[in-house]
């Protein structure tokens, strides 16, 4: 698979545009480059059951985040508040810096 960039990070906020959490926004835990995915706060949330270990233990329902892919999910721009496409530029030192496309502040 062809080694490119997500221009979504952890700790941003994003909102969904795909899938049976269409709509929602939430916080980034964590971002899979390889497969460009992200698996967001109470996004595609799924249940697991778990055995009980030991005798006169209960068994119980786990609920985690699954990844999504990250073409469904789109960058919430923290200065206007909206969701917004990213585009990049470079400071006087050099550093490549997101942009929000809508309000053209730094991200």
């Amino acid at each position: 698979m062809s080694k490119s960039k997500i221009k979504i990070k952890k700790g941003d906020k994003v909102k969904v545009l795909a899938g049976k959490d269409k709509g929602k926004t939430a916080k980034v835990l964590q971002v899979l480059i390889a497969e460009r995915q992200l698996v967001a706060e109470g996004i595609n949330v799924l249940t697991k059951h778990a055995r009980p270990r030991r005798q006169g233990e209960k068994g119980q329902k786990i609920e985690l985040p699954a990844p999504i892919n990250a073409s469904n999910a789109m960058l919430i721009c923290p200065k206007c508040d909206k969701a917004t496409r990213v585009g990049y530029k470079f400071s006087e030192a050099g550093k490549k810096l997101r942009v929000c496309r809508k309000c053209k502040e730094t991200i």
